[in-house]
């Protein structure tokens, strides 16, 4: 096995992470009247983000494409600042992080961590868009690099006006 299928597995491994967390956090905000939206583009969410982790495999092997150090290292470095910058907004919601979005009402907005910066109000969402750039990059699938942001883009506009709705509407 490569070290790149390696580094695609540990990102893989990562996920699944996510998803333990998230579970637990799905339980503590339920408990708590959490109200869910946006299940509709959940499914597309998730076959996305399986789909750039299969895609960067199979790209990198069916069309053979090389490991080009000027490109490849600085998008690991990326790859590997999205993961902290991910992390980092992750222990900061605590309990309210979720890859689904809930919403606790009663509960004032983060204001602490990634989240103090103003300008970058859903800091969690820059780490996915750079990891979905760079985690292909590393290894030249300039295809698979492409289509998740172009797809990408175009579920997180549905997800991050799902999500300010959700907490609009929480905050009345």
């Amino acid at each position: 096995m490569s070290w790149y299928a390696l580094l695609v597995l540990a990102v893989a491994a990562e996920r699944v992470a996510e998803l333990v967390v998230a579970r637990r956090n799905t339980r503590w905000s339920l408990a708590r009247g959490g109200v869910v939206s946006g299940r509709g583009h959940y499914p597309a969410l998730v076959a996305l983000h399986t789909g750039l982790l299969v895609s960067c495999l199979v790209e990198v092997r069916l069309a053979g494409r090389p490991f080009v150090p000027a490109l490849g290292l600085p998008m690991l470095a990326l790859v590997l600042a999205a993961q902290g910058l991910r992390w980092w907004c992750v222990a900061t919601l605590g309990s309210r992080w979720n890859t689904r979005v809930i919403v606790v009402p009663g509960m004032p907005p983060v204001r602490r961590g990634p989240y103090r910066l103003g300008r970058l109000r859903h800091p969690n969402y820059v780490a996915v868009a750079v990891e979905g750039v760079a985690l292909p990059l590393v290894h030249s699938a300039w295809l698979t690099a492409i289509g998740f942001t172009v797809l990408n883009a175009a579920l997180m506009a549905v997800r991050i006006r799902c999500e300010d709705a959700a907490l609009a509407a929480a905050a009345r």
